[in-house]
């Protein structure tokens, strides 16, 4: 192989070398889930206390749970996709869990859980309610602990909504109209009537609060967990640990931010695969706001409707949608296309390259549609990239079969240049010019490949559609690491595996990272070792490194990247046919196995010394 051919593979090599390393150090595979510690039995038994903060300038609007109080009245839930039940102290959508997602996949795991009630765990959940003003005082207005009744219905379903309703006795009448869709989305319509002799004013609100950071974040740079919302066409994202870290919004002394929206938006939480979303009316002014209670250290997200007076006689709604589940492509992109959610499909997190993970995701979950295996997806979707990057790949592999064609010519040079290296170096790239050769066209196809391996990484760690996906036989969760090891030789032997994430587990790898080093190693192998004994004891390791540094991702990308070396080897085979030129791939394999000549080595050592004699 020509030397400066040797040089780019060794650049190129060098440079995806240390990008993966960079990568494997901003984003570890996670760690696993820290058990809840933060309730004792009794708590969770019997309830806890809790605080509720009311929108701005409107304390007044909720009361103080200040002690356990009695289980409320529920009213059940159910829906081809969701189970749990609303309180009616409050009306709080307060428990909610996924009928079709598991937290394992061992046969008894229970279903993921969305919202939780206050005093079991971690409490999550959305309320509704107004704020009062003018007239009207906190005990006028349903709240927090408001004491709702059933006025129609007695089961949630699609098609089939509930009312609640609860009157002041002062001449207002507040009714909630609750429905909910196929999949994970709630409408609740707030009503007020106002039957007395004068004006009420007061101001519609809804919020959705989480009691505590949750306890089972990933802690990773690659994946957004906290407040993701949108106000006219912005998007935002903030930590839990930023929220605490706002300035104090004005009027209210708790930390966070406030934005008015004059025509659309949504705001809410988003855990790694699930989230709660409150989605005010389109194309109407609100105000959206995030905040953190230190006084029960409480997250909140709230969209504030306007206030609105309401004469005698007359009656005010107001609208708003709930969505908390799963964060489904599909389903989300339907909501934003046909339910009117502008840029509903950015709370997923694409990051930084978005251009590309997204139209990534969109053929790999249409591959996925028509295949119906997502291992066999991802392999079908790596041809489909190979074929997207051929022109570009082909030149490389072109300019690299011409310059091994150079090497009588470049040969011939050196010997008439002799130590001149400034001579050597003009003529050398007068003939580069005149051949029409590019020398640094062999970095193309590895540089190429590091923003489609960034994006498929994070498509892969981010999508729920890889939770959890099988491809064959021992890998049921693309998503995970390969849990094949050679601690049991893979599977043979008595005893478990050890655990993603573990020391043992980076040194005892899997079948499919084995795979990988090998599939490295045969597409070295088309060309000869370099003579540079450190170009080729940096050729002879780098198949194994990788080997190892990608044992800890997930399988889905090693999947991938064992499938781009295969396609690549007979990519760069055939064209070093088409160019006359054969490689000796098994001369190749067997010169390295060949120890060097004592006589040569020696001659090597003592040639310095030599010199001087």
């Amino acid at each position: 192989m020509d030397e400066n051919n040797n040089k780019n593979l060794i650049l190129a090599t060098v440079l995806s070398f240390l990008v993966i390393t960079v990568w494997f150090i901003l984003f570890p595979p996670p760690e696993p889930a820290a058990p809840d510690l933060t309730q004792t039995p009794a708590e969770a038994t019997a309830g806890s206390g809790q605080t509720t903060a009311p929108p701005a300038g409107e304390a007044a609007a909720t009361t103080q749970e200040v002690a356990p109080v009695p289980e409320a009245a529920r009213l059940t839930i159910d829906t081809p996709e969701l189970t749990g039940s609303i309180s009616m102290r409050g009306g709080r959508l307060d428990d909610l869990s996924l009928k079709s997602y598991h937290e394992t996949l061992a046969a008894n795991s229970p279903d993921v859980r969305v919202f939780t009630p206050v005093g079991q765990g971690q409490a999550y959940y959305a309320l509704f309610g107004w704020a009062p003003s003018g007239s009207l005082t906190a005990e006028d207005v349903p709240g927090p602990n408001t004491e709702w009744q059933i006025a129609k219905g007695a089961t949630l379903r699609p098609g089939e909504p509930v009312t609640l309703a609860w009157d002041n006795g002062k001449g207002q009448r507040f009714t909630r109209e609750i429905s909910v869709d196929d999949k994970f989305m709630f409408t609740v319509t707030d009503k007020v009537e106002n039957t007395g002799t004068g004006d009420v004013t007061l101001r519609p609100y809804g919020l959705i609060a989480r009691h505590g950071t949750p306890s089972n974040l990933q802690h990773i740079f690659v994946v957004h967990e906290g407040v993701v919302g949108r106000a006219d066409g912005k998007l935002t994202e903030i930590k839990y640990k930023d929220i605490m870290g706002l300035d104090p919004i004005e009027g209210e002394g708790h930390p966070g931010e406030k934005v008015e929206a004059a025509n659309d938006g949504w705001i809410g939480f988003t855990d790694h695969y699930w989230m709660s979303i409150l989605v005010p009316e389109q194309g109407k002014p609100y105000t959206e706001v995030l905040k953190h209670v230190p006084n029960g250290d409480i997250f909140q997200t709230e969209v504030r409707h306007p206030t609105v007076t309401v004469a005698p006689g007359q009656s005010s709604s107001t609208t708003t949608r709930v969505f908390a589940g799963a964060k489904e492509w599909e389903t989300i992109r339907n909501y934003q296309n046909d339910a009117g959610i502008p840029g509903f499909i950015d709370s997923i997190d694409w990051g930084w390259f978005y251009f590309l993970t997204k139209p990534i995701f969109s053929v790999l979950h249409w591959l996925h549609g028509l295949i119906g295996n997502m291992g066999l997806a991802i392999i079908a979707l790596t041809f489909v990239l190979k074929v997207l990057v051929l022109p570009l790949a082909y030149k490389s592999y072109v300019s690299m079969a011409r310059m091994k064609e150079l090497q009588p010519e470049m040969e011939a040079l050196k010997e008439r240049a002799g130590e001149d290296k400034q001579k050597l170096q003009r003529e050398m790239m007068q003939l580069y010019k005149d051949k029409k050769v590019n020398p640094a066209a062999g970095c193309l196809p590895i540089l190429i490949q590091i923003p489609i391996f960034f994006s498929l990484y994070k498509v892969i760690f981010v999508t729920l559609e890889l939770r959890q996906a099988p491809f064959f036989g021992w890998l049921k969760d693309l998503s995970q690491p390969d849990p094949s090891s050679l601690y049991n030789l893979f599977g043979l032997l008595p005893w478990d595996a050890p655990a993603a994430g573990t020391l043992l587990h980076l040194i005892f790898i899997g079948v499919l990272p084995i795979l990988l080093g090998i599939t490295m190693w045969l597409q070295q192998k088309l060309n000869p070792a370099p003579t540079d004994p450190v170009q080729a004891s940096i050729f002879a390791w780098m198949p194994w490194v990788f080997m190892f540094m990608l044992g800890g991702f997930a399988s889905g990308l090693v999947v991938y990247w064992i499938t781009n070396n295969t396609i690549t080897f007979v990519q760069q085979y055939l064209i070093m046919r088409s160019h006359g030129h054969k490689p000796d791939l098994f001369g190749n394999i067997k010169s390295g196995f060949k120890k060097k000549p004592a006589a040569v080595a020696a001659n090597s050592d003592a040639a310095p010394k030599g010199k001087g004699k």
